[in-house]
């Protein structure tokens, strides 16, 4: 669900530079991603046809590798996979919103103007009239910081319209630790607390750069059918509508209401901005949910170690993505995934066919491939919350999404800034492949909790998301940036994200041997590993430690 640094075309001479790999075939590599991102699978959506056909082929896959089935008990015997129970919310039929300026109503197109969710409050139908819209600046309450943006104003009866990112993101500097983004300027965080609030709804204002992405995702992300892990009470955790809105029309709402909206961002980036109703301005909206209970499955394979086989090194990638939804400017509706996260089941499946041809390391060694992870993180989210091993024996989590198919670089990346032991010894293992690591460019895009590792991490697992680099050794860091950037523009999210007989997949194959070694390291090791001393999740690992003794 981020982004990595690559084209979606390359030019044939990326292949020149790269040498070839002792332990991944670059071509196996190739196949597997061509396989699971074919229409076949259908852009491989939890609950769906396209899901059967991922969980086979990953079981199948790590059959053959020779391992053992990583999950669930039953019978006294393990499985393949891990039953993951998940709401699943669609709309049904035809979405009505509209707006009044107490002069006309306007209406509004869904994944147009509005890109509106499926209500996962548990309500089957979503109807409101003319309810008041009320901007809440960037939506935070942060008592440890001392800030609060509602300074007291009842969010009930009302719609929230609220900023991406922190109050920090244009300035650079402030409480929120300037570019870097905090879990506040998470769209997660402002859809919950808008709902511990009372609010009819939340509706974020998109914008580009504090997003870190463009329109398109953000309506292909949120116009599709939405899953939700099952909880007791819903409703305090999502309010009946979430929606994103586009920045023009949000300017044009602000002016209708008789305020700026550039005057009232800034005055958002401080502690003393106050709540702003726009007056006379409200919104109306009426649509049908379709809400179940589904069971989707992640999926686990073992490599049991021998001599400490009840401590676990494991590998983790999504196997999902977006499935079939609205139609592109070519009309294509199968949202393939090759990148994101094709590439992280390639790379997943390679991982342990190579694990299952050493020797048994000292620790049993896990391959995880989770659901929903586009949904919010859902199936690490549930596996960690009902870990099928442990969690205070687990060493440390390596997650894998989406790398980059193209020729290898000389630097790599993580998703966040986080200091930690096993960050460590990454570097360290890098540097034996001349690799120097480069802290991560979009600290502000939040990256740190938008990949599957974030489930473990705040459970104070030591976990890292490794991404691929952005100095090309064919074209520098020119090169690099510009396939980022076009990656995000063009394919991220989209029906496009299709694999290209093009990639040569060398860089990748490079990448995974450094993976590897640092995952073998640990799993012949008797060590632990440990966030910093200032991290905000060394209190949660070191609480367990009695039971790694």
């Amino acid at each position: 669900m981020k982004n990595a640094t690559f084209l979606v075309l390359v030019s044939a001479a990326a292949t020149a530079s790269a040498a070839p790999t002792q332990l991944f075939d670059p071509q196996r590599l190739s196949q597997h991603v061509k396989v699971v991102s074919s229409d076949a699978f259908e852009g491989r959506a939890p609950d769906s046809a396209g899901e059967t056909k991922t969980v086979a082929y990953l079981v199948a896959q790590f059959k053959a590798a020779g391992l053992k089935p990583g999950g669930e008990l039953a019978g006294g015997k393990r499985g393949w996979t891990q039953d993951v129970p998940l709401g699943r919310f669609e709309i049904k039929g035809p979405v009505t919103v509209s707006v009044n300026d107490g002069n006309k109503t306007q209406s509004l197109a869904q994944g147009d103007d509005l890109a509106i969710r499926a209500a996962m409050n548990g309500d089957k139908k979503v109807d409101f009239t003319n309810v008041p819209l009320v901007f809440v600046g960037y939506g935070v309450s942060a008592p440890e910081r001392k800030w609060d943006d509602f300074k007291g104003v009842d969010l009930k009866g009302k719609l929230a319209l609220v900023l991406i990112n922190d109050p920090d993101f244009e300035t650079g500097a402030g409480e929120f630790g300037g570019k870097a983004m905090t879990y506040y300027g998470r769209w997660t965080y402002k859809f919950e607390e808008m709902a511990r609030r009372g609010a009819v709804g939340t509706i974020i204002v998109h914008e580009t750069a504090p997003a870190s992405y463009g329109w398109a995702t953000v309506k292909n992300s949120n116009t599709n059918v939405m899953f939700d892990i099952v909880r007791k009470e819903p409703a305090k955790s999502h309010a009946p509508m979430e929606a994103w809105i586009q920045r023009e029309l949000a300017v044009d709402l602000f002016k209708r209401g008789g305020a700026n909206f550039e005057d009232l961002k800034k005055q958002a980036q401080t502690r003393d901005f106050r709540p702003v109703e726009l007056k006379g301005v409200t919104l109306s909206a009426s649509y049908a949910v379709d809400a179940q209970v589904i069971k989707s499955k992640n999926v686990l394979a073992l490599r049991e170690g021998t001599g400490r086989k009840g401590e676990y090194v494991m590998y983790s990638a999504h196997w999902d993505h977006l499935g079939v939804g609205l139609a592109d400017a070519k009309g294509d509706t199968i949202y393939n995934g090759a990148i994101d996260n094709g590439t992280g089941i390639a790379a997943l499946v390679e991982m342990a066919r190579v694990y299952a041809q050493k020797p048994a390391p000292k620790r049993s060694v896990v391959f995880l491939a989770v659901t929903a992870e586009e949904r919010g993180l859902m199936g690490s989210e549930y596996y960690a919350a009902n870990p099928v091993y442990p969690l205070a024996k687990t060493v440390g989590v390596i997650n894998i999404d989406a790398l980059s198919p193209h020729g290898p670089t000389r630097n790599f990346t993580i998703s966040g800034s986080a200091k930690f032991d096993l960050l460590d010894q990454l570097v360290a293992k890098a540097g034996q492949y001349k690799l120097r690591y480069t802290p991560d460019p979009k600290p502000e895009a939040g990256h740190f909790f938008r990949s599957d590792h974030f489930s473990f991490a705040k459970r104070g697992v030591p976990a890292v998301s490794f991404d691929s680099g952005d100095d090309w050794v064919d074209g520098g860091v020119a090169a690099g940036k510009a396939a980022s950037e076009a990656y995000t523009e063009n394919n991220y999210h989209q029906p496009s994200d299709q694999w290209s007989e093009k990639w040569p997949f060398t860089g990748m194959a490079r990448d995974l041997e450094i993976l590897y070694g640092v995952g073998a390291d640990l799993a012949n090791a008797s060590t632990w590993p440990n966030w910093s001393s200032d991290s905000e999740f060394r209190g949660a690992r070191d609480a367990s430690a009695s039971m790694r003794k």
